[in-house]
């Protein structure tokens, strides 16, 4: 027998399903025995399937988010004499990521990760508005906070 996707390849294999002939290179191993490419119907899981309706809608909520936990960090670290921020971003990244995830029906991707990513860091621009640049080795203490916060909402919707 030749292989039906491969016909210079000799094969004694077939789908379990069709009984077509299959070479190891085309073969699909699925918890039921070897399948063709036809028959395995390989998708990507309903959670990672994103469509451009919920990338909006994922970067609408993930804007709005990003100016409102900006605007709360800002005050929050305004008003303290002592700076937050590695308190202050990972809240910020947690519910930046959460409130996506809940606007997009709890779907996952790396599109969405640099969605929420992208919202922290507009988060934290926010804050300069109320406490300003920072200076000397604080540069270092908000780049770590900063990392922190990103690091959170990305694994919350990755």
């Amino acid at each position: 027998m030749r292989c039906a996707y491969h016909p210079d390849v000799e094969t004694n294999l077939g789908c379990g399903k069709c009984g077509k002939p299959i070479c190891p290179k085309c073969l699909v191993q699925t918890p039921v025995g070897a399948r063709c490419p036809e028959c395995a119907k390989l998708y990507k899981l309903p959670t990672y399937r994103v469509s451009t309706k919920y990338y909006l809608m994922a970067t609408g909520t993930a804007l709005g988010m990003a100016i409102v936990c900006g605007i709360a960090w800002g005050v929050i670290a305004w008003k303290t004499p002592f700076s937050l921020n590695l308190l202050l971003a990972p809240v910020a990244g947690y519910a930046i990521g959460e409130v996506v995830s809940l606007s997009v029906n709890r779907k996952r991707g790396t599109g969405l990760a640099i969605v929420g990513g992208i919202a922290v860091i507009i988060s934290y621009a926010i804050t300069y508005f109320f406490v300003g640049l920072p200076s000397g080795l604080f540069i270092l203490y908000h780049l770590i906070a900063l990392g922190l916060g990103i690091f959170i909402a990305v694994t919350r919707l990755r």
